[in-house]
């Protein structure tokens, strides 16, 4: 071998804390994000430090905590017993230094490792602690992790608590904005948690008395088939109800910590439920049947809660599962037979659910034995070589493109990775399903192909691209067959929307050019700044489909700088009420909010 590369002692690094963390972040906060999904790296960072506040309200110290973001600056002021004086700067900017370990001050912590504020404070570009007690002060400023100042001093007009402020690094999160829907979504999952507990964010008061009664009475305003059950008690809380949704829905909670990935907590909420069902309709139902169009929560206390990951989004206590789902069955069943007209309505949605799934396998069939009378493959779909695989994390780069016409199809046939992209070709406008059930997907061609394509039939966890990308016109009829495709996966697979895998692809509207340079611009405000650029005697084009973009051209719009702008749903509507007012019957009173909402783009004029 020439060359080899050399391993001494010199090739051995020894990092402090701050330099570990600010080198690996996502080891500490997951991804880092740009803030525009609730689970990026700057709300974990808010996180870290609201858990503390939280632990202390658990522990029956401060029903207030405040919290204020300004632009990029965060401050979260908790009413506890504070941070001992003597030992704050240890507690934030000393790894595995802390109370938590501590079982006689702090039982239902999620805050088990002593990083979390260490983490906040090296990733943040500035970072004060002061903690507060009994009428003495103590602050820390820091600069990315470095301890700048330390004062001390009186306050007796304080009451007691900790006061922590932080702005993120910009030079490990970027362009990054926070977004105040996510954050307080967050804090309502806290309210709902902590029966009782105040919180203030920018000075909205937040608070819950029913706890995840209150959570699943939200959730399913709009499309709850009948009251929920709840039950509670000190370490453990559930609540459910049904929807006609397609999809199960859960909310998991240790210790307060929402736990987005569930784990051994949620899976025993599951099986409870369907051995508690059992028993009180003295049946046989399948899982599936008892889950669809679940919405359910769960929350549980624990001593020694055993996390996947530094994020805590999953639960890896095995030993709690068999005690757990015992619990679980009993306290369900008990509620089952005290409120009987509301468990006849469960038994009717489950005895609804297995006769239609049963009519679906008849459909089911038939649409597969016309797929094969046509053809073996998909005859719209141009498969690439790579597929994605969500249980083994590969080829998360590989794309579908669904896309409207034979024109658009041919320019990226012609200039796509075939390694990576995948292209489905619509034929015309797809079905409106939002009024429609399961088996209309069967029974209508386009989508069964494209159900095919995705491999989606049975299971969205075995969706094959890690990108299902809509790539329609900028015009009207375009904009009609994107809001139809979203319609689609929102009213049959809402988890590829909700987990980010539906993303629209943005060409430009513009193109830009003199003699020597051609700027494509995808808005109008880029054409006026390239039109600037370019001075006197540029001329500009306005794309009309992608068809009329040269696959030469459409190579760089799907290359690297391709620019995908993901699907998100707006956290505080209910999809059905959304999607019923966008896509129903409701053609009059849709039509005046279209008027009455107008905005002309004068370059179509």
């Amino acid at each position: 071998m020439s060359n080899p590369v050399q391993y001494t002692e010199d090739n051995i690094k020894s990092l402090d804390w701050k330099e570990h963390i600010r080198l690996r972040p996502g080891m500490y906060i997951g991804k880092l994000g740009d803030g525009s999904a609730p689970d990026d790296g700057i709300y974990i960072l808010l996180k870290e430090v609201f858990d503390n506040a939280v632990d202390e309200y658990v522990m029956g110290f401060g029903k207030v905590i405040d919290v204020m973001i300004n632009d990029r600056e965060v401050t979260i002021r908790d009413y506890g017993r504070g941070i001992p004086l003597g030992k704050v700067v240890e507690c934030v900017s000393r790894i595995n230094t802390g109370a938590k370990y501590n079982d006689d001050v702090f039982q239902f912590s999620v805050g088990l490792n002593g990083v979390g504020t260490k983490a906040v404070n090296a990733l943040s570009s500035y970072f004060v602690a002061r903690s507060h007690r009994e009428g003495q002060f103590v602050e820390a400023r820091f600069t990315q992790g470095v301890l700048e100042a330390e004062d001390k001093g009186v306050c007796k007009s304080e009451e007691n608590g900790t006061f922590i402020s932080f702005s993120p690094d910009p030079e490990i999160f970027k362009a990054y904005k926070f977004r105040e829907d996510h954050i307080e979504r967050r804090l309502r999952f806290y309210s709902y948690l902590n029966a009782g507990l105040t919180l203030i964010f920018n000075g909205k008061k937040i608070v819950s008395e029913g706890g995840l009664l209150d959570l699943i009475a939200d959730e399913s305003e709009f499309e709850k088939i009948y009251e929920p059950f709840h039950y509670r008690d000190k370490m453990l809380e559930i609540a459910f109800t049904h929807t006609n949704r397609f999809s199960e829905d859960y909310y998991s909670f240790v210790n307060g910590q929402f736990t987005s990935d569930g784990g051994t907590h949620l899976s025993a909420f599951r099986e409870g439920l369907l051995k508690a069902v059992n028993e009180y309709a003295d049946g046989k139902f399948d899982g599936d049947d008892v889950r669809e169009g679940i919405l359910g929560a769960i929350a549980i206390r624990l001593k020694e809660p055993i996390f996947e990951s530094q994020t805590k989004n999953k639960l890896g206590n095995t030993e709690i599962r068999s005690d757990l789902v015992a619990n679980i069955k009993k306290v369900i069943v008990e509620m089952l037979h005290r409120n009987k007209p509301a468990a006849d309505q469960l038994i009717d949605k489950i005895k609804d659910t297995q006769r239609l799934r049963k009519d679906l396998q008849d459909v089911k069939k038939l649409a597969r034995e016309r797929s094969k009378a046509v053809s073996i493959r998909v005859p719209q779909l141009k498969d690439c070589k790579q597929h994605f695989s969500k249980e083994k994390a590969a080829h998360e780069d590989t794309m579908i493109f669904i896309t409207e016409g034979q024109s658009a199809a041919g320019s990226l046939v012609s200039c796509r990775d075939v390694t990576r992209q995948a292209i489905y070709t619509l034929k015309g406008k797809p079905l409106n399903v939002w009024d429609l059930k399961r088996d209309a997907l069967y029974k209508n061609v386009e989508l069964y192909n494209l159900m095919r394509s995705l491999n989606i039939e049975e299971s969205v966890d075995a969706l094959r691209y890690g990108n299902v990308i809509l790539a329609t016109d900028a015009d009207v009829d375009g904009l009609h067959i994107r809001n139809l495709m979203i319609t689609f996966f929102l009213r049959f697979f809402e988890p590829i929307v909700r987990d980010g895998f539906l993303k629209i692809l943005e060409t430009p509207l513009f193109r830009a050019r003199n003699k020597k340079e051609t700027i494509y611009c995808y808005s109008e405000r880029e054409r006026d700044v390239a039109l600037e650029k370019l001075g006197r005697g540029a001329e500009v084009t306005r794309f009309k489909g992608l068809g009329e973009i040269s696959p030469g051209e459409f190579k760089g719009f799907i290359g690297k700088e391709m620019r995908l702008t993901p699907v998100v749903v707006d956290e505080d509507h209910s999809i059905p009420e959304v999607l019923t007012f966008y896509m129903g019957k409701n053609t009059q009173e849709r039509r005046s909010y279209i008027m009455d909402n107008l905005v002309v783009d004068e370059e179509i004029l």
